[in-house]
């Protein structure tokens, strides 16, 4: 049975007797723009550190402290763990391969030798697949021994890429 006229819903709302609306929510202001800078080395772009100066050649500031803060924790168990000791040494390598010193060629040739491939272009290539920050952005989801693994395989697959297009 329907309910009979005058009974029906109205389409307008209506407010609880004694009750006010507010339709005027304060909303807080937008965080100020934070200036980035891009990787010379690996290309990530992240929030520009001013007070700290790069601690690994070839690599930005805010990109050398991501590292350093990603691989804390593999870092302090890598004395005690063999796994950990592993990943570390792959972590770096990934690193030192996409963040190359002109002034130290040899720790382009040890890295890409820890990621298993021989292959030195004259150039690193144009753009890399996975870098540090993806590691970083992925700490909450993947465990960190699996993201380095996957990072250090995209780098040497990166380079091996760049070998097979200069021959």
């Amino acid at each position: 049975m329907l309910p009979g006229p005058g009974l029906l819903p109205s389409a307008t709302p209506r407010s609880a007797r004694g009750a006010r609306v507010r339709h005027h929510r304060r909303v807080p202001p937008v965080a100020p723009h934070q200036p980035t800078e891009a990787c010379p080395g690996c290309g990530a772009v992240l929030v520009r550190l001013t007070d700290v100066a790069p601690s690994h050649a070839g690599a930005s500031a805010s990109c050398a402290r991501l590292f350093e803060i990603t691989l804390r924790g593999l870092r302090e168990e890598a004395g005690t763990d063999a796994a950990s000791g592993a990943a570390v040494r792959l972590a770096d390598a990934a690193y030192d391969a996409q963040h190359g010193d002109p002034a130290d060629a040899d720790r382009l040739r040890r890295a890409l030798e820890t990621l298993g491939t021989s292959s030195v272009a004259a150039q690193a290539p144009a753009a890399w697949r996975t870098t540090v920050a993806d590691v970083a952005a992925d700490l909450d989801v993947i465990d960190l021994t699996v993201l380095v693994e996957a990072w250090a395989r995209s780098v040497r697959e990166d380079w091996a890429a760049v070998g097979a297009t200069r021959e």
